[in-house]
């Protein structure tokens, strides 16, 4: 575990041997890791940053399998309803239209930052800082961009929609026939790729291969 600093020993320490816990705020010495291994605060035992194997391989085939995935999870079936001998399909897509057609414009555009829009830019951002690593080029475009993604981060909320999707399954099973589409099965798994990522993504990592600290991100 990292070292708590006492205040006075501040000034006399560098700000890049320093780190902050996210969580009670305490300053520690920042310690050398080996691969495998994590930081935890000693106070609270919130966990600072870890280090990583084949951070930026890993993460780049998790991005490449949530692109995959996003076309199917937006646009198939998330389910088909069956009342009184009329049958429609629904899709994510078909839901922010819907929205928008009935004059309810300002909630379709909401939906759709936050359902389609925003987590596409998230996996492109994403992207483009893993290749610019992978690459050794473009890092100050991916420094940009992994600012931006981190602001985006608290936006697309995939697992909002879930349980709507989720409720709205349970409630119309008493009215109607309900069909789950394959469209559900690729947005669960869009879901679970993307939390995953940002398991494997390390921060800690990612910000030194950026900045030009750390050229062993993808070992």
């Amino acid at each position: 575990m990292p070292d708590p600093v006492d205040t006075l020993e501040v000034s006399d320490l560098p700000l890049d041997d320093l780190v902050a816990c996210h969580e009670c705020d305490l300053l520690m010495r920042k310690p050398d890791l080996a691969h495998g291994e994590k930081a935890q605060c000693p106070r609270c035992g919130y966990e600072l940053y870890a280090h990583r194997h084949n951070v930026v391989e890993r993460s780049l085939a998790l991005v490449i399998a949530a692109l995959l995935l996003y076309v199917p999870a937006n646009f198939l079936p998330i389910m088909q309803l069956n009342l009184l001998g009329q049958s429609s399909q629904d899709t994510v897509w078909s839901g922010v239209v819907a929205l928008f057609n009935t004059g309810m414009q300002g909630v379709a555009v909401v939906v759709f930052l936050c359902s389609m829009g925003i987590p596409l830019l998230k996996l492109i951002c994403q992207l483009v800082v893993l290749l610019s690593i992978r690459w050794n080029t473009g890092r100050s475009y991916g420094l940009l961009l992994y600012r931006i993604y981190h602001h985006l981060r608290d936006w697309g909320m995939l697992e909002v929609y879930l349980m709507g999707v989720l409720v709205a399954i349970v409630k119309l099973a008493d009215m109607a026939a309900v069909t789950v589409g394959l469209g559900l099965a690729c947005f669960v798994s869009l879901l679970m790729v993307q939390v995953w990522l940002e398991v494997v993504m390390s921060p800690h990592q990612i910000w030194q291969a950026l900045s030009g600290e750390d050229a062993h991100a993808g070992d």
